[in-house]
């Protein structure tokens, strides 16, 4: 088990976390599953199992104690950390007046502070093993709906961590990001929240692929990235929408 790579992926009990975590136990990594939600947590563990080898930590990465006992957990159980997804979430999308500061420093805590402890305190195992970091951002660092303030400036600051920890932490560790789209996750949430969204045909064809995205999209990319072919890349953040980005959109 020692031998296998180590990735740990925040926020990996629900949504693009989880489908990754199916992806890299799929690919031959150990994971380490950081999920604030107990019962989502402990529920992908069980549901994965019979994958490889996955553990289920809770964690808080915006408690810098927290992020601490994560990665001593996971350097206890596997000896060595390989890959870092950060990609734990979490928003507070309400009118900018209604928006309290409590509210925005937990949004911005989790989302961005979150990512920078992480990659801190993981570095160094990470350099020891050549590693990498994947940080999981939002188109909504480029573009915006109303009343996503909190939300978006954490999510433009995980493009800009991004590029400055490529710069930090090369060459021994590459460090990139993904910006997903829509991505309807509905079916990789905790069993009692899962239920079947029903995508409209303008949801779907207003999307230059035809569709709207899939956590599976995010996680194959994720692979790629975590790979030997993709040792010439880093400080990059790629978008995947579905090419929702590039359309010009006139009324």
């Amino acid at each position: 088990m020692n031998d296998r790579m180590v990735a740990i992926v925040t926020g990996g009990g629900q949504g693009i976390g989880k489908a990754t975590t199916k992806a890299l136990l799929e690919q031959g990594y150990a994971v380490i599953m950081a999920e604030m939600d107990k019962e989502a947590g402990s529920e992908t563990e069980k549901e994965f199992k019979l994958l490889g080898p996955v553990r289920f930590i809770q964690a808080d990465i915006a408690v810098e104690g927290s992020v601490k006992n994560m990665l001593r957990y996971a350097v206890g159980m596997f000896r060595r950390i390989d890959l870092l997804i950060n990609n734990a979430a979490i928003s507070a999308n309400r009118p900018l007046t209604s928006l309290s500061l409590k509210e925005w420093n937990r949004v911005i805590s989790v989302n961005l502070t979150g990512a920078f402890l992480c990659a801190k305190h993981a570095s160094a195992h990470l350099k020891r093993t050549k590693g990498s970091i994947i940080n999981i951002a939002s188109t909504r660092a480029i573009m915006s709906e109303p009343d996503t303030e909190a939300y978006s400036a954490s999510k433009g600051g995980i493009v800009a961590l991004t590029h400055s920890l490529a710069l930090s932490l090369g060459p021994e560790v590459r460090v990139n990001c993904i910006s997903p789209g829509w991505i309807d996750v509905s079916a990789w949430k905790k069993r009692r929240n899962r239920k079947k969204v029903g995508l409209s045909a303008l949801d779907n064809s207003q999307h230059p692929c035809g569709r709207v995205g899939r956590p599976e999209d995010v996680a194959s990319l994720v692979l790629h990235l975590a790979s030997p072919a993709a040792a010439f890349i880093t400080g990059a953040n790629f978008i995947v929408d579905g090419g929702m980005t590039r359309k010009m959109i006139y009324v």
